[in-house]
């Protein structure tokens, strides 16, 4: 079956079952919307091919399509086709990258020309287990050389980082007798007794935040040291839930008045009229864990010049302004263009942290699997 029919025709249940064998979900998204996998298989236009128009299929997940608060997709699809002469469709297969990998296993033709949502974690998962990878080298893509330091994850350069989150803490200050809470400054500060029971955390091994988080305690403790530090904040209460969305459900219930998440909170309880005394941000010493996305064309796209032109379109100033308020996340990079109220609510930290992809494919389910051997058992 040629691809463009295949996505044309097939549903949910399709894609589900040509993917079941691949796991669960990719974790592509970056921000509070985009942690659960989408129900949805393709959104936008899907006849492209009448008249002769060429189609460019662009994988994603589903929040970038349809997150129940804001999502680029529908903008995106709509100012890209106003200018190229071309029908842009967005597939959104349940297993996100596992799908692809799948079907790169089973000796299957790709049906996309490029990813949208790729993190270091998908990078690893493809690398080791495919011998020859999904994507192809881009190359110097116009805009590429405006991305900012420290966002680009693949060493083999065919990743092109589009935006990035950065994961800290946010507190409510209103939930003291005095209506004077404030987070802690430090790592150790989290520990002292009058913080007992009073984070909210993630799930490293199933959850993108909680697993940023879990590398920012490596970070600031050493691989010799997290453990440990880990049974303090147990000693301390600490509450780990499966997800971002159960704990933020719980902060929001006030359940407790911190919550690993990300820094760009305000943006959005700004933009819902939320009391922002409930939204303040805490970098913990000075730093947030950076978190970026990426894009990239798959190798033998039937469209690999336009998948191209979509990545450059994709980095341009004022795409790159877009997506970062309708992702509620930070332009990856120098040059986007952005209102002064996204700058104003955004939080950038004083420094970004991050780990390499090198040190990450090595050590990063060790890492993992010794902070879930070690919770388990307490």
């Amino acid at each position: 079956m040629k691809r463009r029919t295949f996505l044309r025709t097939v549903g949910a249940g399709g894609v589900a079952g040509l993917a079941g064998c691949a796991g669960g979900s990719g974790g592509g998204g970056s921000t509070s919307t985009t942690e659960s996998a989408t129900t949805q298989t393709q959104t936008g236009t899907t006849t492209g091919m009448a008249g002769g128009t060429p189609e460019l299929v662009v994988a994603t997940y589903g929040a970038f399509v349809d997150a129940p608060s804001t999502s680029p997709g529908p903008w995106i699809k709509e100012t890209f086709e106003s200018e190229f002469d071309a029908t842009l469709t967005f597939a959104t297969p349940d297993s996100e990258i596992n799908y692809f990998i799948e079907r790169a296993l089973q000796g299957v033709e790709i049906d996309a020309d490029a990813y949208v949502g790729l993190n270091v974690d998908m990078l690893i998962r493809i690398d080791d287990r495919l011998d020859d990878g999904l994507f192809a080298d881009v190359g110097d893509v116009d805009g590429r050389g405006e991305v900012k330091d420290g966002l680009n994850f693949d060493p083999q350069g065919r990743i092109v980082p589009y935006d990035t989150s950065y994961v800290s803490l946010v507190y409510n200050e209103t939930m003291s007798d005095d209506g004077t809470f404030t987070a802690p400054e430090t790592f150790d500060g989290l520990l002292d007794s009058e913080y007992e029971g009073d984070l909210l955390a993630q799930n490293p091994t199933g959850s993108s935040t909680g697993k940023s988080f879990l590398l920012h305690t490596i970070k600031a403790k050493g691989p010799d040291g997290y453990l440990d530090y880990w049974q303090e904040l147990q000693n301390n209460d600490v509450r780990v839930l499966s997800d971002w969305s159960s704990s933020y459900t719980a902060y929001s219930n006030e359940e407790a008045p911190m919550v690993v998440s990300y820094s760009t909170d305000q943006v959005y309880a700004n933009r819902e009229d939320q009391d922002l005394a409930k939204h303040q941000i805490r970098f913990l010493n000075d730093q947030g864990y950076a978190y970026p996305e990426g894009m990239s064309v798959f190798r033998n796209a039937d469209n690999p010049d336009l998948a191209e032109q979509f990545l450059e379109f994709m980095l341009r100033p004022e795409v790159q302004g877009e997506i970062a308020q309708r992702n509620v996340a930070f332009p990856a990079t120098t040059t986007a263009e952005l209102p002064d109220d996204f700058a104003e609510y955004a939080q950038a930290p004083p420094e970004a942290v991050t780990f390499t992809y090198d040190a990450l494919r090595d050590n990063v389910s060790e890492w993992t699997q010794a902070w879930e051997r070690q919770f388990a058992s307490n």
